[in-house]
């Protein structure tokens, strides 16, 4: 048994940091809806982080904004890279849609600097190194010595309240479907 949850973490790490999902699917699948349920509707948490350049970030300068808080388990991997490049694609229609991007991880400053500076991203990415965030929402995961926080978003509407939780992400497809959402939810 224990060798089960060794080698089931092992999987898991891989799967969160490479962006093999369908053992995250498989995973989320049993817990999306409880997760929904313990989030949608409810103001989302206050925060104070700084950004890729050193420059500070609150939830509250972005009121009257839709936000997508989107976190990821580690600069540079493939996975992440590849889902912040979604995002990048996409980043002037969420602007036209009065959205903001936020990526956030538990890598420092400098890592997500020199990760913005190689893909070109437009949008900040968030420095939670003290994992405070991750915690508040639940998704930091300990691998052993590391942590990470696990591939999750949070769509947080321009009152702050948080209208959607994606609890499985596939990064192939996840910042269009965020984008689809904002346009829908805004039509109500």
């Amino acid at each position: 048994m224990k060798m089960k949850k060794i080698c089931y973490l092992g999987l898991f790490a891989l799967s969160s940091c490479f962006g093999l999902n369908t053992l995250v699917h498989a995973e989320n699948s049993l817990f999306s809806a409880s997760a929904q349920k313990q989030w949608v509707g409810k103001k989302a948490p206050a925060f104070k982080l700084q950004d890729q350049n050193a420059k500070w970030h609150e939830l509250k300068q972005y009121q009257g904004k839709w936000v997508v808080l989107y976190f990821y388990p580690k600069d540079n991997s493939p996975g992440c890279t590849q889902e912040a490049n979604q995002f990048k694609s996409l980043y002037p229609q969420f602007t036209q849609n009065n959205a903001v991007v936020l990526g956030v991880s538990l890598d420092d400053v400098a890592s997500h600097q020199k990760f913005s500076e190689k893909l070109g991203l437009p949008f900040p990415i968030l420095a939670d190194n003290n994992h405070k965030l991750a915690d508040q929402f639940g998704i930091t995961r300990n691998l052993g010595i590391v942590k990470i926080a696990k591939r999750e978003t949070f769509l947080i509407d321009p009152q702050g309240n948080i209208i959607y939780h994606y609890s499985s992400v596939d990064t192939q497809t996840h910042a269009n479907q965020v984008l689809t959402d904002i346009q829908k939810f805004s039509k109500k």
